[in-house]
């Protein structure tokens, strides 16, 4: 099997930068643990609460998700118009 220049260059070069990785991941892992910590669980939209807690920690009910759902199709029926 005959590996030329180009392929140990790059994982010599892959090798080396991640070794640098982990070293910074290293010496910074506890500010790292720290963000990811304080951060809430629903990144995405942290002022819309989760599912589980408008319903007291249990799973919504069929007629709650259709509600849901004819209110989403309202939405989107407006914006179709205003568009």
């Amino acid at each position: 099997m005959a590996f030329n220049n180009d392929f140990f260059m790059g994982f010599v070069s892959g090798a080396v930068v991640g070794a640098v990785g982990y070293r910074i991941y290293d010496q910074n892992g506890d500010q790292l643990n720290r963000l990811i910590q304080s951060q809430p669980f629903n990144i995405s939209n942290p002022n819309r609460p989760d599912m589980n807690q408008m319903n007291g920690g249990q799973s919504p009910t069929l007629e709650e998700l259709i509600a849901q759902k004819e209110k989403l199709e309202d939405l989107i029926a407006e914006k179709n118009v205003n568009a």
